[in-house]
């Protein structure tokens, strides 16, 4: 039985097949495979290094983390939500309410379009060079993980709490992405020196 029903108001197409959110296995694997996936192919071929010497290039802000800092962030970040959306899924296609049903419905679609939101950031920052338009997906994407997460909690406590280190780390890339786009004047394009 699918999740979205044909008079649902939310939006099908941003919401993952059931095959992969009625697994703990593929709803974990499934984020992290598109976010590894995306991230290599940002990087330009046959240099992997060419993305940390970009970032390394730049002007950051203070509290910057190292650029090997963010593969493990976002890989485990990736598998801590996509456990949670699974948890939601397999709990609202249970329950009995129907309130519980509708906030898993939502949750799933937001989820969907949370990843979109997520997977676009890297190529408009690193490969289209585009801070300003980089920093407004990323406002839209803390928004919708908010709405993702209230869902959430009214579906499964822990999957709530399971989004609340992606929301932090939201909150941190975000001031990261406008730190950077202000300090280098909204150009990322070239390779600069740092100013001391």
């Amino acid at each position: 039985m699918p999740l979205l029903h044909s008079n649902s108001r939310y939006l099908a197409p941003f919401t993952l097949p059931s095959f992969i959110l009625s697994s703990p296995y593929l709803s974990t694997l499934f984020p992290i495979a598109m976010g590894s996936t995306i991230g290599f192919s940002v990087s330009p071929p046959l240099n992997p290094h060419q993305s940390a010497a970009q970032y390394h290039s730049l002007r950051r802000p203070p509290l910057h983390p190292p650029a090997w800092a963010f593969g493990p962030v976002w890989t485990t970040l990736y598998g801590i939500m996509g456990y949670a959306s699974h948890r939601v899924y397999a709990i609202g296609l249970n329950s009995l309410s129907t309130a519980v049903r509708d906030s898993a419905t939502k949750g799933t679609t937001l989820y969907g379009m949370s990843l979109v939101l997520n997977f676009i950031w890297m190529p408009l920052f690193f490969r289209l060079n585009l801070p300003r338009l980089a920093l407004a997906d990323i406002l839209l994407l803390s928004a919708n993980v908010a709405a993702v997460t209230v869902s959430y909690f009214k579906v499964d406590h822990l999957a709530g709490y399971l989004m609340m280190p992606y929301m932090a780390w939201l909150g941190f890339a975000t001031y990261l992405c406008a730190g950077v786009g202000y300090l280098n004047g909204w150009d990322v394009s070239g390779v600069r020196r740092k100013t001391k």
